[in-house]
């Protein structure tokens, strides 16, 4: 997609929800926020969370928070069938290889790695295995862990 780079994985999408929110995180998706994305599957991982939360006041702050994103004009990428073709690649190199990473994240490597978008997620080890997929964490200060894949 045009003018895109990042692929904002559940943990940054969601970190300014949070009551302390990283101040770097905060300051990069400031600094592009007409280059950063969601994906579908990160949405569903933010609404499950919210299904099995209690009701009470955190309940209530997220939802407004969940509904502020997706009234903002974040674009938000399907799992169609060039991503299902990589997953399913990816997956079944990783299985020979004894690993079996959780199947979401192969989805959102999946939307990330064929749209040539990075991947901001504080959780680079949980997607280091997968090939051609380039990370980034932004919680703290600029200029902390990248990886390509």
């Amino acid at each position: 997609m045009a003018g895109l780079k990042y692929l904002l994985d559940t943990n940054v999408l969601s970190e300014p929800s949070r009551p302390h929110p990283d101040a770097g995180v905060r300051l990069r998706m400031r600094a592009h926020r007409h280059e950063v994305c969601a994906a579908a599957p990160i949405l569903h991982e933010m609404e499950y969370g919210l299904a099995r939360m209690p009701v009470g006041a955190r309940k209530r702050q997220l939802t407004r928070y969940l509904e502020q994103v997706l009234r903002h004009p974040l674009p938000i990428l399907p799992y169609d069938l060039e991503a299902a073709r990589w997953h399913a690649e990816e997956r079944a190199r990783l299985t020979a290889r004894g690993r079996t990473p959780p199947y979401v994240d192969g989805q959102i490597a999946a939307i990330a790695a064929t749209n040539d978008l990075t991947l901001v997620t504080r959780n680079t080890s949980d997607f280091g295995d997968y090939d051609n997929l380039r990370l980034e964490d932004w919680f703290g200060p600029p200029g902390t862990t990248v990886h390509d894949g």
